[in-house]
């Protein structure tokens, strides 16, 4: 069987790399482990076709150093006792392990005590961001290294290479420059991706010319890197939240494009309605209800009417004023209770205990309510809100607390409920 272009002119020297520069050019870390004949148990994260798996697999090569590889979703505890015993006869064998971040507890547990005593050398590669998905005992023993989508530049570059690779297209082929530029728009840093374009439109042509009319037979999906394993999915919407927050119509345009083109509606819907309360907020209101209806039809639409009405709220979003008091003041209190506990007045709790009824609360007087002190007494003069000056609503509201803070509230129920 044939194998894929990729994987026949995958590199086995660091020089050969494309991309990856900070790692494996110069001073790179990579490339000074394998001059200097070392190395470490590593994890490899970054979108996908940006190399992680052929950069460990061409030092291993480098290095003349035995390898196995292993990919954590399919393999099981069989082979990686079959990979221990053969580790054992072998000098430093390497074990490249695919999707590192799908690895079970139980595997974790059988994998751990092999790589602290350095039975095997782990070079982990995944798409997931190791921070978040990878266990804290896998990562604690490894050196995470960050994978860069290629550049449109360097995408080109690894076209070239394999129109002349002896073993890829072998200078059969001629690539138009349009052509080229439509893969490596297409491909988004993803050299996989373009490789396989060039591979599936070097086969549908007969003069062994590739145009941009063959190639835009097979890009009309993009390739994208908002994938739900992948790190880069949750960038994606981090980039949506923030360009609203920013206030940039077109950048929050782009993103939610790139959301409908993944069919996401849930994750669109509840980033509009937290960046209502948490960005809007008390600027405007009245924001989340109309954000809340456009989600509501959105849905029950669907696609790709479903865009009519998220596009309207986003720009709503955009272009109202915004205010953070809200999450400010209630991240301020959660702040507190992280490293101080105090007692709740006894004449707030539900049911107190040896209260004098001229002590207990006064349900009959409301008068009374709003003289009364809420905040344990140890920290009766703390301010968690503190308003912006964001809307004519907020600054109403201002005045209003302006006014209510002047009172001096009071602990002493039985004096104030004598006042009339």
């Amino acid at each position: 069987m044939k194998q894929p272009l990729a994987f026949r002119i995958r590199p086995n020297h660091l020089d050969e790399i494309i991309g990856q520069d900070h790692l494996v050019k110069g001073d790179g870390v990579l490339r000074r482990c394998v001059d200097s004949s070392q190395l470490f148990s590593m994890i490899f994260f970054g979108p996908p076709g940006t190399g992680k798996t052929t950069v460990a697999i061409a030092m291993a090569k480098q290095l003349k150093r035995p390898f196995r590889m292993f990919n954590a979703v399919t393999g099981n505890k069989k082979e990686l006792d079959q990979i221990f015993a053969e580790a054992k006869m072998t000098d430093g064998l390497i074990v490249i392990m695919d999707e590192v971040h799908r690895l079970n507890r139980d595997k974790q547990d059988h994998l751990l005590p092999h790589i602290e005593d350095g039975t095997i050398t782990l070079i982990g590669a995944t798409t997931a961001n190791p921070y978040f998905a990878i266990n804290a005992a896998i990562r604690s023993r490894c050196h995470i290294f960050e994978f860069h989508p290629l550049t449109e530049s360097e995408c080109k570059d690894a076209l070239y290479r394999a129109l002349s690779h002896p073993e890829g297209l072998n200078n059969e082929y001629s690539l138009q420059q349009d052509a080229a530029d439509a893969i490596v728009m297409a491909c988004n840093g993803d050299i996989r991706y373009a490789l396989n374009v060039l591979e599936i439109a070097a086969t549908a042509v007969s003069d062994y010319k590739i145009t941009l009319s063959i190639v835009k037979q097979y890009v009309r999906i993009v390739s994208s890197s908002s994938e739900d394993e992948g790190d880069g999915y949750y960038d994606l919407l981090s980039g949506f939240q923030k360009s609203i927050r920013g206030s940039d119509v077109d950048g929050a345009m782009y993103y939610l494009a790139r959301l409908i083109q993944a069919n996401d509606i849930d994750s669109i819907e509840r980033r509009l309605l937290v960046t209502a309360y948490e960005d809007v907020g008390l600027a405007n209101p009245a924001i989340v209800a109309r954000t809340l209806a456009a989600c509501d039809t959105a849905r029950r639409v669907g696609f790709p009417e479903a865009r009519i009405p998220l596009s309207v709220a986003i720009i709503d979003l955009c272009l109202s004023p915004k205010s953070k008091s809200g999450i400010h003041a209630i991240d301020a209190a959660l702040s507190l209770i992280e490293t101080e506990n105090h007692q709740i007045p006894k004449y707030l709790r539900l049911t107190p205990i040896d209260l004098k009824e001229e002590d207990k609360y006064p349900y009959n007087r409301p008068d009374v309510w709003p003289k009364l002190a809420y905040l344990p007494e140890k920290i009766q003069d703390v301010r968690f809100f503190h308003p912006e000056s964001s809307s004519q609503y907020e600054i109403m509201l201002t005045k209003n607390l302006d006014e209510l803070r002047k009172r001096k509230r009071s602990y002493h129920i039985k004096a104030l409920k004598k006042e009339r």
